[in-house]
């Protein structure tokens, strides 16, 4: 029988899932069940993190890979870590050049926009500190997944297909030659693979093995450091050995608001996460939490943060007069019962990246997040490692008075946040949605979905979502309540209705994993993507 797998007309209903021993959730069901194997074989929570990432780079490549970034918060025996894996940019940067181009804005493809990707050595740390079992072990079921081939998903398949659309006509208007080695390394017979298809990925096995081996190094002080400086060298690029070899992941203080009882930890810049918690602090200045109040408090927090985020070391305005509830409420002031055009500028573009949570039976808990930014990232790929270099460059300003103007060795600001929420200073467990400038947004929304309407994690993400995507237009998934979208429209909203079917993660794609008071797993996956939950 043929079926088109696209063509879902019915809501599916599912149920929150409950475990006792272990729990993990991600967006594609092969990277899940890839982190349980590591659970059931005596890892914990960080492991199969780690076990799970890495089979999201082979299984999932269209939204994160072995060169791109990566952050975490960690739950270990009582106690919140959180690291910082986005790389810096490199070191021979030619600013001036650049704005020479005469540009409007970063490009988002090709050479300048790579900055050192800090996936691997974040693994390392993480295994170094918190892992029961060697990386190499951990590394195990992406290695397989890579060499005996795997079955590609349906949003992968339609990422695939768009990502090769455009480095296909990049490539034969001759404007960036060095997406050759992307056809070399993604596509097969000159094709992008199909539904259901077979796929073998050995450059990634043979990268995973080395760094498994030599607990990352290999990419920043070895071999494959070595490969990416002279495919640097050979094509005119800026990043080099030096600005690998200088490069470890940071170990950071998380950033936390309280929400009508409830702490919710976010990153601190460079990324933007602290969107979250300034939005919340004006929403819960409104005694009802309407949807309007939710936009018009996502707006001015992103004004805010557009213009103060940047590599932490760059920041003028404090991240404790940013969070400051004194200041919440002077922006809450500036909320009316209709929209506003704040900010005007339009700053919004999808994103491609891969969230996951997992947990133990031990009570340690990890929301992780790693991205290559837009698809395959910057459609440069290191010859025979599987290693596709992001562009998070791309988010730099190119302003010279913005604390976020692009300069050598600086972090970009940066857009993938994972989430953690506790309760009287008790876990409550990792929560996240990716998804590019939608993230702040779905992270908002699936907290207020839980907090204030009291809807079960997995009822919390199925809901219809919005998508404010500049001035007054707020986008919205194709079965959003109508009568809502009314009463938004009549309050000075412009919106816009997604008919596509084929959104699949425009509106992001999220994933739950909490324990309640008697230790018991429970946890919800993302119903628009290919995700699932695996637990035993």
């Amino acid at each position: 029988m043929k079926f088109d797998f696209y063509n879902n007309p019915y809501p599916s209903k599912r149920n929150s899932i409950f475990a006792k021993n272990g729990m993990v959730a991600t967006s594609n069901i092969l990277a899940a069940e890839a982190g349980l194997e590591i659970l059931k074989k005596g890892g914990n929570a960080i492991d199969s993190a780690i076990a799970t990432a890495a089979a999201l780079t082979v299984v999932e490549p269209t939204s994160n890979g072995l060169g791109g970034d990566a952050f975490a918060i960690v739950y270990f025996e009582n106690k919140i870590y959180a690291i910082n894996g986005s790389g810096f940019s490199p070191k021979n940067l030619d600013v001036e050049k650049i704005l020479s181009l005469n540009l409007d804005k970063m490009p988002l493809y090709g050479l300048i926009p790579i900055t050192v990707g800090g996936i691997p050595a974040t693994w390392a740390a993480l295994n170094k500190r918190f892992g029961k079992l060697k990386l190499i072990e951990v590394l195990k079921p992406a290695i397989r997944y890579a060499e005996e081939g795997f079955a590609i998903q349906p949003t992968v398949v339609l990422d695939w297909k768009e990502a090769f659309n455009i480095y296909l006509k990049a490539s034969n208007n001759n404007s960036i030659k060095e997406f050759k080695y992307w056809f070399d390394t993604f596509t097969f017979d000159g094709k992008v693979p199909q539904l259901g298809e077979i796929v073998k990925l050995p450059y990634h096995a043979k990268t995973l093995k080395e760094i498994g081996k030599t607990n990352g190094e290999c990419v920043y002080r070895g071999e494959i450091a070595e490969k990416i400086d002279r495919f640097m060298k050979e094509h005119k690029g800026y990043l080099s050995k030096e600005d690998l070899n200088d490069y470890y992941p940071e170990w950071v203080e998380p950033i936390k608001t309280n929400y009508k009882g409830y702490d919710i930890y976010e990153i601190p810049p460079n990324g933007h996460g602290i969107t979250v918690l300034m939005a919340l602090n004006i929403l819960e200045n409104f005694e009802e939490t309407n949807l309007h109040f939710q936009i018009e408090s996502l707006k001015l927090a992103f004004a805010d943060t557009k213009k103060y985020v940047a590599d932490i070391k760059y920041m003028k305005t404090s991240i404790d007069e940013m969070l400051s509830k004194k200041y919440s409420k002077k922006r809450a002031k500036l909320i009316s019962k209709n929209a506003v055009l704040q900010p005007k500028e339009h700053i919004f573009s999808s994103g491609d990246t891969v969230y996951l949570a997992s947990a133990d039976r031990d009570g340690n808990m990890v929301s992780f997040i790693q991205s290559n930014y837009t698809a395959f990232g910057s459609g440069i790929v290191i010859p025979k490692t599987g290693i596709a270099l992001h562009n998070r460059g791309a988010n730099f300003s190119m302003n010279r008075n913005s604390d976020n103007f692009i300069a050598p060795r600086k972090k970009p600001y940066h857009t993938i946040i994972p989430g953690f929420l506790c309760k009287d200073n008790k876990p409550i467990g990792a929560f996240g949605v990716m998804g590019a400038f939608m993230q702040p947004q779905g992270h908002l929304q699936i907290l207020t979905n839980m907090i204030d309407e009291n809807l079960n994690p997995q009822a919390s993400l199925d809901k219809p979502r919005w998508q404010w995507v500049g001035d007054k237009t707020i986008e919205i998934e194709n079965n959003f309540d109508k009568k809502k979208a009314k009463e938004l429209e009549k309050l000075g909203h412009n919106i816009v209705r997604k008919n596509d079917k084929n959104y699949f993660g425009y509106f992001g794609r999220g994933q739950i994993i909490f324990r309640n008071e008697n230790n018991i797993l429970y946890g919800a996956c993302e119903p628009r993507t290919d995700s699932g939950i695996s637990v035993f």
